[in-house]
């Protein structure tokens, strides 16, 4: 059973969310705060993260880069109130997977524990995986760019992960919000733009060549020029 963690600070939010996970055969934990948050994750090793942005103590954004620092790979569903662009690419760079604006429906926030939950199930060959100077071992979730390694969040490690199982092919933009984040998606699809951009700046740092090349109108490929 799939261990979720859920951290607000609003205690009638929390015990709602609570509730309906648990009715919904979810195992589930919560915390208070963003510190209580990472005491908890240590204890209880959740696969799956509820977290609020606006928290006292430590918020959101802290817990999300500490839990990234630290290379751990729950994923992390962001919920906020703020639903502007830049706030939501500042949530996904901090290392979020997803993000839910408040307020919310049950029903979605339902449907986007389930493509999470699809994503772990899917994890991931064990093969590892190379391309021009790409090298990825699922196994040990390690990445290097020739002899350097790589750090990268769990969501750029899956999508590098998915252009290199096809190298050479194009991708269709909703084949790849499929694949990695879930086949009922249902997240703004410029998250993956954020996403291929976060791979390029990591993988052309030092005057690198491109590897990740857009289609117009269709999607991504990786290629060599």
């Amino acid at each position: 059973m799939t261990t979720v963690l859920i951290v607000d600070d609003d205690q009638k939010l929390l015990k709602m969310l609570q509730r309906t996970l648990t009715y919904e055969g979810w195992q589930v934990i919560t915390a208070a705060d963003g510190q209580e948050a990472l005491v908890q994750v240590n204890a209880r090793r959740p696969e799956i993260i509820i977290l609020d942005w606006m928290m006292p103590k430590m918020d959101g954004l802290a817990v999300v880069q500490h839990l990234r620092a630290a290379n751990n790979q729950a994923f992390v569903l962001m919920l906020t109130a703020r639903d502007a662009l830049e706030n939501r690419v500042e949530g996904l760079e901090s290392g979020a997977d997803d993000y839910l604006v408040k307020p919310f429906a049950p029903s979605e926030l339902l449907a986007r524990l389930h493509a999470l939950q699809r994503r772990l199930e899917r994890r991931p060959e064990r093969q590892p995986l190379s391309f021009a100077n790409i090298h990825l071992d699922p196994a040990l979730h390690e990445v290097r760019l020739g002899e350097t390694p790589l750090s990268l969040t769990l969501t750029e490690f899956e999508l590098l992960r998915y252009f290199l199982m096809h190298p050479r092919q194009v991708l269709e933009r909703g084949q790849i919000l499929n694949q990695v984040w879930g086949y009922d998606f249902g997240g703004d699809d410029n998250v993956l733009e954020v996403y291929v951009g976060y791979l390029r700046k990591k993988l052309e740092a030092g005057g690198g060549p491109r590897l990740i090349h857009t289609v117009r109108g269709v999607g991504y490929v990786l290629r060599e020029e």
